[in-house]
């Protein structure tokens, strides 16, 4: 793809839905009493793959191609099937490590697999508390990689405390307990996004918080929830980056999850100075939404470290571009999960932008940026990842010259990425 600077951006963009919720609409329906039905749910390869996995052991799911509604018809707790083949999870780690944390309470062998990319993410953060709960795993490289065997049965409950705040190993550890002996609880060094509190708990299972501690309790049934899937703060991030960066920018962004666990993006905008308003604030599928208007900004720079970093976690590539057009350092720490993504995304965040000019170094545990700089075209590698596919173009956007980005893989989470950037660029209004 060949990216160049827009003289101005305009636009209203209704960006892709949140992904983490759509995955979880339709796991946690595919164990209810009923039928659901989910509205805006996002068309992209990992909700894709998170839907196949799910028919293959049995569920019944209508989603035509393209469509962006799905019915799906549960048949409660104990309704999946052993499936007849290996279960795919193409790029997606929250369907391998969340189906994992379900089947880990099926009485049926498994066989969990990716690609090439998650086939090197680490699985035994998730194996562990599992098999401490009675689980039979095993998997490549000492139970740590895909592909990823599981006997699952008879659980019981646990008080696991994460070494990681992760979402993905919590809400893996919440699903087991759906079918432990008693109640379980997860503690983390920090809370993470909360996605799966929150729709278990309307579905009728019983979760209880307090800090970073978050508690389970076995139901006798999940009733289904019917929703619309609000829009991804992951997916908003590039633009939000893209007004607050250029010189003359104004998008307004409609209808974004704003979940306090999620949009640390927003507190580092507001950290480092940036033009950012919520308008329309309602909930969407127990979820908080809002339209976020945002401007060309001065921006300083900050520090980014502790309890923003799981909620900024997907976003912290794109901070990066943040910190090239601010006055003053900006530093990003206590971010090692970045290592272990779709790819290491501080080396990659740290040689995207240095090939373009930015004055960045690399940490253990993030980066630090010297700002500002001015940055110029390059021909770019992607690394088959789709957020430093998004950095790369939203760089490009804001650089002279010609950016040129391969292996961009923004299919995966924003089809119409591509499009939308365009369309921004000549102002014109997308979505709705």
């Amino acid at each position: 793809m060949i990216v160049n600077a827009a003289r101005s951006i305009r636009a209203r963009i209704e960006v892709p839905s949140d992904k983490s919720i759509s995955h979880r609409s339709l796991i946690f329906n595919a164990i209810a009493d009923g039928p659901a039905t989910v509205e805006r749910i996002l068309e992209s390869e990992d909700v894709r793959s998170t839907a196949a996995c799910l028919a293959a052991l049995g569920v019944e799911i209508d989603w035509p191609e393209g469509a962006p509604v799905a019915h799906v018809r549960g048949n409660g707790l104990h309704s999946l099937f052993e499936a007849e083949d290996v279960l795919d999870s193409g790029n997606s780690g929250t369907s391998m490590r969340l189906l994992l944390g379900l089947l880990a309470g099926q009485p049926l062998l498994s066989i969990l697999t990716g690609d090439a990319s998650l086939r090197t993410r680490p699985m035994g953060r998730v194996i562990t508390p599992l098999r401490s709960m009675g689980a039979q795993i095993s998997a490549r490289k000492g139970d740590t990689l895909a592909p990823v065997v599981v006997k699952g049965g008879s659980l019981h409950a646990i008080d696991y405390k994460s070494p990681v705040a992760s979402a993905q190993v919590k809400s893996a550890i919440m699903l087991a307990g759906l079918y432990a002996d008693g109640p379980s609880t997860v503690t983390e060094p920090e809370k993470s996004r909360d996605h799966t509190e929150r729709m278990l708990s309307a579905m009728g299972a019983e979760v209880s918080e307090s800090g970073s501690t978050t508690r389970i309790a076995p139901p006798s049934r999940l009733a289904p929830l019917s929703l619309r899937v609000p829009g991804d703060i992951s997916s908003a991030a590039p633009w939000l980056v893209l007004a607050a960066c250029h010189p003359d920018a104004e998008i307004l962004l409609e209808g974004v999850n704003v979940n306090p666990t999620r949009p640390g993006l927003l507190d580092i905008l507001q950290q480092m100075g940036a033009s950012v308003e919520r308008l329309e604030e309602r909930h969407s599928g127990g979820e908080p939404a809002a339209d976020l208007l945002v401007r060309t900004s001065q921006l300083r720079g900050t520090i980014v470290s502790g309890g923003l970093v799981p909620r900024a976690i997907d976003e912290l590539p794109l901070v990066a571009v943040l910190a090239c057009f601010a006055e003053g350092e900006t530093v990003v720490k206590d971010a090692k999960e970045l290592v272990v993504k779709e790819s290491d995304r501080v080396q990659a965040t740290v040689d995207v932008l240095s090939r373009m000019g930015a004055r960045i170094t690399p940490r253990e545990d993030g980066f630090v940026v010297h700002g500002p700089a001015h940055l110029h075209g390059a021909r770019l590698d992607g690394r088959g990842d789709h957020r430093i596919g998004m950095l790369g173009a939203i760089a490009g956007s804001l650089a002279s010259g010609e950016t040129q980005i391969e292996n961009d893989a923004v299919g995966v989470s924003y089809p119409a990425f591509w499009q939308d950037l365009a369309r921004a660029a000549e102002g014109g209004m997308i979505g709705a």
